[in-house]
């Protein structure tokens, strides 16, 4: 039987060779190489190469994944595994979206790279791929019967985590659109990435758009594309964003922001599966999941007319609700130690932990940036680090004096907004700058206090 071919891309020799002798007593066929032009040009001159291993530092942090969506521009189903050193959140993210099939970040051992070779070229596809690294403090894997390949990026073990986990594995294997909801900072687009390439379609591009970034008047060029000619400056032809999409997912991040006249063309083009290029006369079919993401009200939105209910429905076939980090603090000591672990490798320090009231305050604080707010707040506390080495860290003085002034503040928060709104006659725009607050905080904390302006 011919043996399979592995091909290694890293630049640090030990590391490569080491993990080339567990693959050659394994019976595959191995290829080294060490700088990215080199993989590239070994990959495609081996045309009967049968997998891939990059590090993500081959020449610098992050390139892999550079390598990684080059390489499913010529190959969309050679698997590919990524061995992150170092890993962080945002690179998993990036692996996600450029199609890779297992990742692994450190500790992580070679004879677990191995497994997961053996696992990738059996099955060939990514959900019988995954093959976690040894988990880590605060890591988690799938409760579900079958893996989920990317689970481990959602960190905490509280059951409303256990329970998102668990259905994000039941919708991945289906075709249904999607909505997430949830406030800023909640990980919304990880959630995306995660469904996308534990589906069936974890093959074929994963496009986000933007919609607070996409201006009124380039909507239908960006996404429907546009002809040579079609207006002034169209001089060649352009395929739009959902074209480029197709046989994938298309992830429609902050849905919520998207015009009326906006919503009324996206509609047709999910309804009627195609769509035209501007200055077209033919139609083109499209092949795509939707998958959408607001940290807005879209049922109040839909009374105020500000959101298509066709659409809504649409959208709203399967739906995830991502909680806040105050509605899941159990989970607060998990993510703590899962970012230090980063910070440590970001900053080369040794640092174990928060002191004993750091992490009381973290607890007392309500943290209306959830995770991405938890995130920031740990960076600079290392970038707040003395020179000397020292085994846990205490939180900024600015952040301690928010958190004093806060717990002050939400005993009479209450009477403070309604003295707001009466003080307004109920108008709310009014009521927020009085208060400093946006609209959509002053609309959480009248649902979360339970007021209510009664009808004469």
């Amino acid at each position: 039987m011919k043996k399979r071919v592995i091909l290694i891309a890293d630049r640090d020799e030990v590391r490569r060779r080491g993990l080339k002798e567990l693959l050659l007593r394994d019976g595959f066929a191995v290829i080294e190489s060490s700088e990215k032009t080199d993989l590239l040009r070994s990959f495609r001159q081996q045309s009967s190469c049968d997998l891939l291993i990059i590090n993500s530092s081959l020449e610098a942090a992050g390139d892999g994944v550079e390598v990684a969506e080059q390489i499913r521009l010529w190959d969309r189903r050679v698997p590919l595994i990524l061995l992150a050193t170092p890993s962080s959140e945002e690179l998993a993210i990036a692996a996600l979206r450029a199609g890779v099939t297992d990742y692994f970040k450190p500790p992580f051992s070679w004879g677990e790279v191995v497994l997961s070779a053996r696992h990738c070229l059996a099955h060939c596809l990514p959900p019988q791929c995954l093959t976690p690294a040894a988990p880590t403090a605060g890591s988690t894997q799938p409760t579900t019967g079958s893996s989920l390949r990317g689970g481990k990026w959602m960190i905490g073990e509280s059951s409303v985590m256990q329970e998102i986990r668990a259905y994000i594995g039941k919708v991945a294997a289906t075709d249904s659109n999607l909505l997430i909801t949830g406030e800023t900072g909640t990980g919304k687009e990880l959630v995306a990435a995660l469904i996308h390439h534990n589906s069936p379609r974890w093959d074929k591009p994963f496009v986000c758009i933007d919609c607070t970034a996409i201006p009124d008047s380039l909507f239908e060029s960006e996404l429907f594309g546009y002809e040579r000619g079609a207006f002034t400056g169209a001089h060649t032809l352009k395929e739009g964003k959902l074209e480029l999409a197709d046989g994938g997912t298309v992830f429609f991040d902050e849905i919520g922001d998207m015009n009326l006249y906006a919503q009324a063309k996206l509609l047709r083009a999910i309804e009627n599966k195609e769509v035209s290029h501007l200055g077209g006369k033919g139609s083109i079919s499209l092949d795509i999941r939707i998958i959408a993401a607001t940290n807005q009200n879209l049922e109040r939105l839909m009374a105020q007319d500000r959101f298509r209910t066709d659409l809504y429905f649409r959208l709203n076939v399967a739906s995830i609700h991502l909680p806040l980090l105050r509605e899941r603090k159990e989970d607060l000591a998990a993510l703590c130690d899962y970012y230090i672990r980063e910070m440590n490798r970001r900053f080369e320090r040794e640092i174990e932990g928060f002191t004993e009231e750091a992490l009381a305050c973290l607890l007392r604080y309500n943290w209306p940036g959830n995770v991405r707010e938890l995130k920031n707040l740990i960076e600079a506390s290392f970038i707040n680090l003395p020179p000397w080495k020292v085994p846990f860290i205490d939180l900024p003085e600015q952040f301690h004096r928010k958190v004093r002034e806060v717990a002050g503040l939400s005993q009479g928060e209450r009477n403070r907004l309604l003295s707001a709104l009466f003080s307004t006659n109920w108008n709310v725009s009014k009521a927020a700058q009085v208060l400093q607050w946006s609209r959509m905080t002053l609309y959480r904390k009248m649902e979360r206090y339970r007021i209510v302006r009664r009808s004469d």
